[in-house]
């Protein structure tokens, strides 16, 4: 299976609810949607889906749901970058601190 490498990694946001699964899956869902209904073909959508495709498939979301949820629990912002790194899904999560004024 030949993977796409796409130039920008995928940023996502999960909350509580959704958590990251549902976060990614619904990410998944409207790149698939938006290339459906684009008409034409669109890489960066198709590279999209090349990457959420598989990391929805090989990801412990039990796992990442517990990394996250600790932090969101305490107020904190969680980011999930998924990008490829040799020729895997791969995901690095940074913690955001929010400033309460």
């Amino acid at each position: 299976m030949i993977h796409i490498k796409p130039m920008e990694a995928i940023e996502l946001f999960p909350n509580l609810s959704p958590c990251i699964e549902s976060a990614t899956r619904k990410e998944f869902w409207n790149s698939v949607s938006q290339y459906v209904g684009g008409g034409e073909t669109d890489r960066k959508l198709e590279e999209r889906i090349e990457l959420l495709r598989p990391f929805l498939e090989s990801a412990d979301f039990k796992k990442l749901r517990n990394q996250s949820e600790k932090h969101l629990i305490e107020g904190k912002k969680v980011k999930f970058v998924i990008c490829w790194k040799e020729a895997e899904p791969s995901y690095e999560m940074v913690v955001i601190e929010v400033c309460h004024l």
